[in-house]
């Protein structure tokens, strides 16, 4: 992990960069506001969503390689409820540990909400985040690009995502109260660094010279309490890309953006398990395009230079990134939050087909957005992930090579689409490929939600840091955040500069080089709309497909499991030793099964517990779980059905000297898809501190 998570740095408070506008915002109304104390109805709620933690590609690298093997943490879906006084409105923010929200997600979570709550949360007032892990199990997209690398959808995985975020709204909606937000900003210092400073170079000098740095290092936090001021939650937006775990990891967690919230959650809700709890803090993503948590950037290996150029690339060897040690959380934000919100709260949203918006530049000239495309540089990958062949950023040249390879197996991407999308050389022309589903969407959410003086622009993908700055102007409220991820999945959002150099986020950004400017011109709609208080004039838009494919994967069925000869399942194969001191990892082998098992067939689930004798009682006391930053659950598939799971634990310094045993928790499958639960238990062992 690196030095980034939000929570775990020094906070230095400053006033908000000033800037003129880059371009005509919309207008505007302060809106009116209600004294008092207790003046919102609030909930806060946290469910597990974790789904398979084996044998499903991970989401974010799309590394075909990179497949769950196990567990580091559990992944969350954490909601956020707030309403008026009077509860005629409300706004629903959602904060899940998944790469990003699909649209196939945020419709079937959407009808479930339909069918529990009737018009109470729906499309404008509901808003669903990812914290963009890289380490999530993939497979809950329809569209068929994101099948490739997921091997197709995985129903297992979709339905605990989807049960994870309607639960943890459940939880918000039966838990609301009467209490108070309060809002603070502050700046987080090194934690990250825009990883494509030659793109960022591109915006106008007289745009870059009202910023003093090439990322965002604001962080906003929202902070609820109750009416009588105990705490009950937080979201924080930051820009940074959960990639501390790199594309070689195989035990799902939920990154830095997730172990910051975990920590702050931890220390908030003291004698618990880690994911338990009454205080839910989400860490929440933003406008992270560009932003990497890797913050000694990248260098070759074999050189020790710096391949900080525009292609990214080294003369011998590959890049390599320094990741820095985690620094002690400090709550310097949430402590000092003294700026309360008051006013009502109001949702605009509106289905949009992206393929086909029509710009306004300025009063004489008009563009428009293209069909969805990907360029080469996309198979480039970023200094994160580096992708595959011999594909650079920087490519503004198709290659002859892997362009007739496409032509051959996908067909030749049309004129008018290469003419569009120029000076990207086309790779993938997603949106004219059909078989057997549309490969990208056409029809995109866009959303904006206000309390009181907040405004939160949802955004469907990852703007890249001038990109939402510029939207931000455009929006042009006393607060606003963006949160990113939101609702659907389109990719990468750079400026119109930033697209001449088809790095990897220009040649990801798929509806061409005028989408920012059409966001822009949207949002600023939406922002109007609520300022004038027109919004229910505003056109829903074309509603998205929901396609009739419930299950349709590549990923090989669970077979039935086998214990080896004269054995049977939680055997220990491999013991604990008998002492160990503070510091030291304590492992241990099992016979074991399939974890998919247990996902599959049990709505919650834990793998493992470590626990301590307890002399006063003569029983044993659970003191950590799966969810827990300090166990380690991995699965070692065999042969003829056979597998085995190791448990470590990176035993902490605050670990109190005693007396400890690890027990594992499973499932095993017979024939005829029959379940059998089963548990292992390792030798007691001792921790002293010596």
């Amino acid at each position: 992990m690196t030095v980034v998570t939000v929570a775990l740095l020094v906070l230095h408070f400053v006033t908000r960069e000033s800037s003129n506008d880059y371009d005509e915002p919309s207008p505007t109304q302060k809106p009116a506001t209600t004294g008092g104390s207790g003046n919102y109805l609030l909930g806060v709620g946290r469910a597990d969503c974790t789904g398979p933690v084996a044998e499903i590609p991970l989401m974010g690298y799309a590394n075909p390689d990179q497949v769950g093997g196990g567990l580091l943490t559990r992944l969350y879906s954490r909601a956020f409820i707030v309403a008026e006084p009077n509860d005629s409105r409300r706004v629903v923010f959602v904060s899940i540990d998944i790469g990003m929200v699909s649209q196939r997600l945020r419709l079937e979570v959407l009808k479930e909400l339909k069918s529990k709550y009737g018009e109470l949360y729906r499309r404008d007032n509901v808003i669903l985040s990812g914290t963009h892990t890289h380490s999530g199990p993939g497979g809950y997209f329809q569209y068929t690009l994101f099948w490739i690398t997921s091997k197709g959808l995985i129903k297992p995985n979709l339905d605990a995502i989807v049960n994870g975020i309607v639960k943890s709204i459940d939880i918000a909606h039966q838990n609301m109260k009467r209490g108070r937000l309060f809002l603070n900003r502050g700046v987080v210092e090194n934690s990250q660094i825009n990883r494509s400073p030659y793109s960022y170079l591109q915006n106008p000098a007289s745009e870059r010279s009202r910023y003093s740095t090439n990322t965002d290092k604001e962080m906003v936090m929202l902070k609820m309490v109750d009416e009588n001021g105990h705490d009950l939650g937080l979201i924080s937006w930051f820009a940074v890309h959960p990639v501390s775990m790199n594309n070689t990891n195989h035990l799902v967690n939920s990154d830095n953006m997730g172990y910051a919230s975990l920590l702050f959650e931890q220390e908030k809700n003291k004698g618990v398990l880690p994911g338990e709890g009454s205080f839910v803090a989400a860490f929440a993503s933003s406008n992270l395009g560009d932003v990497s948590p890797n913050t000694k950037g990248p260098f070759c290996i074999n050189t020790g230079e710096s391949c900080d150029n525009p292609q990214s690339t080294c003369p011998v060897g590959g890049v390599r990134m320094d990741r820095l040690p985690l620094q002690q959380a400090l709550h310097c934000l949430y402590t000092s939050a003294a700026q309360q919100l008051t006013g009502p709260l109001l949702s605009a949203h509106q289905w949009v087909n992206m393929s086909d918006v029509q710009v306004q530049l300025n009063a004489t000239h008009t563009v428009k957005t293209c069909k969805p495309a990907l360029g080469h540089s996309f198979a480039a990958g970023t200094i994160d992930g580096v992708g595959a062949f011999n594909f650079t950023q920087g490519s503004v040249e198709g290659d002859p090579f892997w362009d007739n390879i496409r032509d051959q197996l996908l067909g030749e991407p049309s004129n008018e689409t290469k003419t569009c999308h120029q000076p990207k050389p086309v790779l993938f022309s997603t949106g004219e490929m059909t078989w057997p589903h549309p490969w990208h969407p056409d029809i995109v959410d866009v959303q904006i939600a206000t309390i009181g003086s907040l405004a939160i622009v949802a955004v469907p993908g990852e703007f890249t840091t001038m990109s939402g700055r510029r939207l931000r102007e455009a929006v042009k409220r006393m607060d606003v955040v963006i949160a990113g991820l939101c609702n659907v999945y389109t990719h990468y959002i750079t400026t119109y500069e930033e697209y001449q150099v088809q790095r990897y986020e220009a040649a990801s950004t798929i509806y061409g080089p005028h989408t920012l400017s059409a966001y822009i011109q949207l949002y600023r709609g939406l922002a109007r709309a609520i300022a004038m208080n027109t919004v229910q004039d505003l056109p829903s838009g074309p509603e998205p497909p929901l396609f009739n494919v419930t299950s349709l994967t590549l990923v090989p069925a669970v077979t039935p499991d086998r214990a080896p000869v004269n054995k049977t399942f939680g055997d220990v194969l491999q013991e604990v030793n008998v002492q160990y001191r503070v510091g030291e990892v304590a492992a241990v082998t099992f016979v074991g099964a399939n974890p998919r098992n247990s996902a599959e067939n049990v709505t919650e689930h834990n793998f493992l517990t470590v626990e301590r004798y307890t002399n006063v009682t003569g029983s044993w006391q659970v003191v950590q779980n799966d969810a827990s930053w300090d166990t380690r659950f991995y699965w070692t598939k065999g042969s003829s059905g056979q597998s085995n799971v190791t448990i470590e634990w990176h035993i902490p310094s605050s670990t109190e000297p005693g007396i400890y045993r690890i027990q594992y928790f499973g499932h095993y499958r017979r024939l005829l898809k029959q379940f059998y639960p089963f548990e292992g238990t390792s030798a007691a062992f001792e921790i002293t501190n010596l």
